[in-house]
C-alpha cells in the first residue's frame, strides 16, 4: 500500500495563511493528497476549500481523503495556472501553492518519477498530456537534450548525459526510468556518482520540468494569483529547487511595497523546514516557504 503523503512545513503554513474572517475562502492549488487542506478544513469550521490538480488519480485520492468535508470542499482538476485565469467565483482570502512532488508520484504512479524506479519513462502529472519523458529522451537532438538538462537541470555534465543517452538510444529506445537512471549514472565522472544526491537527480527534474511546463506554469500563476486575492489576502508557495524560488522571489520582489508594489511581504527571508521535521521527513529538506499579503481594502499606496 502506497503511504500517504507527508505534507511539508504544515506548522508553518498554518502559522503564515491564517484567514481575516471566518467564512474565509481558500484555494489549495496544488491538491495533492489533501494534507493542507485537511488542516484548514480542520483549523477553520466556517471556510471553504477549493483544491486544484492536474493529476486525475490524486484528486481521487484527496476526494477520498476528504469525503466527510464535502460541504465544504470543492475539487477542481486541472492545471492552477488555468483554473485561476478562468476564476468566476468570489475572491480568495488564502492561496497556498506547494510545489513537491508527492509519495504517490515517487512509489505508486507508475509513470517513472523516481530514478529508482522500474517504470515505464512517462513523468506527466496530467496524463493526457502530449509528450511524456520518453518522447524527449528519444527524439530531442543532442544539443537540444544537453540545453533541457542544463537549463532546468541545472547540470553540469549535461552535455556528457546528452552524448552518452544519444548513443545508447541508437542501440534501442530508451523508455524505463530504472535504464535511463543508469546511463545517467554511466555518464558522468565516477566522482559524481557517489555524492550527496544520486547522478540522475538533476536530469530526472529537468524532464520533468519540461514535460510539465512547471517553471511556465509557476510564472504564469504568479502573475494572476495576486490580483485575484481579496483585499488583506495572502499567498504562499513552497518551492524545492532554486529555479523555483528565483521566480517566486523576483516576482515577490516586485510586488514589495519598499521596491514600489503594494504587497507586503512577510517572509524577508524565506523559511525552511526545522531539523526535526528534516529529519523525519527527508524530502522536506529543500523546501522554502515564502508568503506575501495583499493590502486591505482602503488601503492607498
Amino acid at each position: 500500500m502506497i503511504p500517504v503523503h507527508t505534507s511539508v512545513m504544515p506548522d508553518e503554513v498554518m502559522e503564515y495563511l491564517v484567514p481575516s474572517r471566518p467564512d474565509a475562502l481558500i484555494i489549495d492549488g496544488t491538491l495533492g493528497e489533501g494534507g493542507h487542506t485537511l488542516r484548514f478544513l480542520e483549523a477553520y469550521p466556517h471556510c471553504r476549500v477549493v483544491g486544484i490538480d492536474a493529476d486525475v488519480v490524486m484528486g481521487e485520492r484527496a476526494g477520498a481523503r476528504l469525503s466527510e468535508w464535502q460541504e465544504r470542499f470543492e475539487l477542481k482538476t486541472g492545471w492552477t495556472d488555468e483554473v485561476l485565469d478562468n476564476w468566476g467565483g468570489n475572491s480568495p482570502d488564502l492561496i497556498l501553492m506547494d510545489l513537491g512532488i508527492s509519495t504517490y508520484h515517487y512509489d505508486g504512479s507508475g509513470r517513472g518519477f523516481s530514478f529508482k524506479s522500474d517504470e515505464p519513462l512517462d513523468m506527466r502529472l496530467d496524463s493526457d498530456g502530449e509528450s511524456d519523458a520518453a518522447d524527449l529522451v528519444n527524439t530531442l537532438r543532442e544539443e537540444d537534450l544537453a540545453d533541457l538538462i542544463f537549463t532546468f537541470g541545472e547540470e553540469r555534465f549535461s552535455r556528457r548525459i546528452a552524448r552518452r543517452i544519444v548513443a545508447e538510444r541508437k542501440k534501442a529506445p530508451i523508455n524505463n526510468a530504472s535504464i535511463l537512471a543508469g546511463i545517467v549514472a554511466g555518464a558522468v565522472p565516477p566522482q559524481a556518482r557517489h555524492g550527496r544526491i544520486h547522478a540522475a537527480t538533476r536530469t530526472f527534474q529537468a524532464l520533468r520540468i519540461a514535460v510539465n511546463g512547471d517553471l511556465d506554469r509557476l510564472s504564469r500563476l504568479l502573475a494572476i494569483a495576486p490580483d485575484l486575492l481579496a483585499p488583506g489576502g495572502r499567498l504562499g508557495i513552497i518551492s524545492f529547487h532554486s529555479l523555483e524560488d528565483r521566480l517566486v522571489k523576483r516576482a515577490f520582489r516586485a510586488l514589495d511595497i519598499r521596491f514600489g508594489g503594494t504587497f507586503n511581504v512577510l517572509t524577508r527571508k524565506p523559511l525552511v523546514p526545522l531539523e526535526s521535521e528534516c529529519r523525519s521527513n527527508p524530502p522536506s529538506r529543500s523546501a522554502k516557504f515564502r508568503v506575501i499579503e495583499k493590502p486591505a481594502e482602503g488601503y492607498m499606496k
